[in-house]
């Protein structure tokens, strides 16, 4: 496939990995980059040196364009992004807030910019700021997450900006990309179907759980102190509720989740670990290679397409 958005990344198919915290590791990164997509490492809330020694094991494991995915919220946001431009991954993607004062240092660095965004006024500063492509992230998606949903964010998103707009949030199968490309996109970004991926380290507990998610477990918490996260239900969630319902302080609620993504990616807790994922997963159904899954978001596109044909008759 040949668009703007792989042009702009030097990539085979226009699929971005999302940049999950702790799932998004060098390894899931380089297969999904192997696969002809862009892998992204998450640097999450780790320190400087943890996402160097991330990138530069993702070097040996690919020779293909990836990038490092920057939740600017971290404490370590600014020693972070240091390391990125010193070590020059093709592109970087930032959440949780503003890239604008690293604009011109990764630029100079030959890095591409492509912010997550969750509204129209963000998707327009960071355009006025030199952003190269704008991810729109719907509500389905999970971890963090905005207020609006992918199919009336990703249109409005591209009529907004005239640089490649991804659309990512609940798109688990070909039927997904065909519609993200029908609302205008240049390309997708994928997080939960590459958990159930055989390169993703992620403590197969946590697989299993999201092969096992029903249409209705993957809940949001987190809305009464302003930083909602969708993850699937369990122990951890319940409680999240009961302290949100009872007016818990955010402090309170925030040291809940404490650990919480370490528990289930590491350790395996599917009760008191934090199994974020987003809507899309009560449509992944089985484990397999990153390439296999990339090429099954493009593969059926035509008798997606011919369907859509007959019922517009």
């Amino acid at each position: 496939m040949k668009n703007r958005l792989c042009e702009l990344l030097g990539i085979e198919y226009p699929i971005i990995q999302g940049g999950m915290a702790w799932v998004a590791t060098a390894e899931l990164a380089a297969a999904v980059s192997n696969g002809g997509g862009l892998g992204l490492i998450a640097a999450g809330g780790a320190p400087a040196d943890v996402v160097r020694a991330q990138i530069r094991k993702c070097r040996e494991l690919t020779d293909k364009p990836f990038g490092v995915n920057v939740m600017l919220m971290s404490p370590f946001a600014e020693e972070v992004m240091q390391v990125v431009i010193e070590e020059k991954p093709a592109v970087v993607a930032t959440g949780a807030g503003n890239p604008g004062k690293y604009m011109e240092a990764l630029k100079e660095a030959g890095i591409k910019i492509l912010p997550v965004i969750a509204s129209v006024a963000m998707a327009q500063k960071v355009a006025k700021q030199g952003a190269d492509a704008v991810i729109a992230e719907g509500t389905e998606a999970g971890g963090h997450i905005g207020e609006i949903t992918t199919m009336c964010l990703t249109p409005q998103i591209v009529d907004a900006v005239d640089i490649p707009v991804v659309c990512a949030g609940g798109i688990a199968d070909v039927r997904g990309a065909v519609a993200a490309f029908a609302l205008g996109a240049d390309g997708i970004q994928v997080g939960t179907r590459f958990i159930c991926s055989d390169e993703c380290i992620a403590h197969d507990n946590y697989k299993q759980a999201v092969l096992k998610a029903k249409d209705r477990d993957a809940v949001v918490t987190g809305r009464s102190t302003g930083a909602p996260v969708r993850a699937l239900k369990n122990k951890l969630t319940k409680e999240y509720q009961r302290l949100e319902s009872e007016n818990a302080s955010a402090e309170e609620i925030e040291q809940l989740g404490v650990g919480g993504l370490r528990r289930a990616f590491e350790e395996g807790d599917v009760q008191m670990g934090s199994l974020m994922a987003g809507q899309s997963a009560a449509m992944v159904k089985e484990i397999m290679p990153c390439a296999d899954i990339i090429k099954n978001y493009f593969e059926d596109v035509d008798n997606v397409l011919a369907r859509i044909k007959d019922n517009i008759k």
